[in-house]
């Protein structure tokens, strides 16, 4: 968790995209898949989420389409919570274990939409036998949310209707 937050901390520190990082480890070992940083804004792409671009990263790595194929199994450890589409994305990606530092309410207290994600979404992926566990160093992920926020970072889609 260290890690990503870390990586989230220098995107935003060195301006090169939101404050949000992700990476794809080994469960159990913690060797290091894969990593990714949001790059929404520098590659004008609305999908370039840190957890799409570390779960591709880890496909092309382990070069599978399905990380739910690779022994030992993977976890994606993200700074904050997934949003809607980064949800569904793990789903569909094989992942088995899913670790999060700050919360969606974190994020969306910065000005960030997090999308229509089920109330219950922790439930909806341990139900697909992924598990989940958050708040994992949630103070130190919220702290990269909140320098982004006082830093005058854009915000993108903030006034879309909801």
């Amino acid at each position: 968790m260290l890690t990503v937050i870390e990586l989230s901390r220098l995107n935003v520190l060195h301006r090169t995209g939101g404050p949000f990082g992700a990476a794809v480890f080994e469960h159990g070992s913690g060797r290091l898949s894969a990593a990714g940083v949001n790059v929404v804004i520098e590659s004008r792409c609305s999908h370039a989420h840190a957890e799409m671009i570390a779960i591709a990263a880890a496909e092309q790595q382990l070069r599978t389409y399905d990380l739910g194929l690779c022994r030992p199994e993977l976890e994606l450890v993200t700074s904050t919570e997934p949003c809607a589409m980064c949800f569904g994305a793990i789903i569909w990606s094989g992942i088995r274990h899913v670790l999060c530092g700050a919360t969606g309410s974190d994020a969306e207290e910065t000005g960030f939409d997090e999308g229509p994600k089920p109330s219950d979404w922790r439930t909806c992926l341990e139900m697909r036998g992924i598990s989940v566990a958050t708040e994992q160093c949630r103070a130190a992920a919220k702290t990269v949310l909140l320098a982004y926020n006082r830093g005058g970072g854009p915000l993108y889609n903030p006034d879309r209707a909801r």
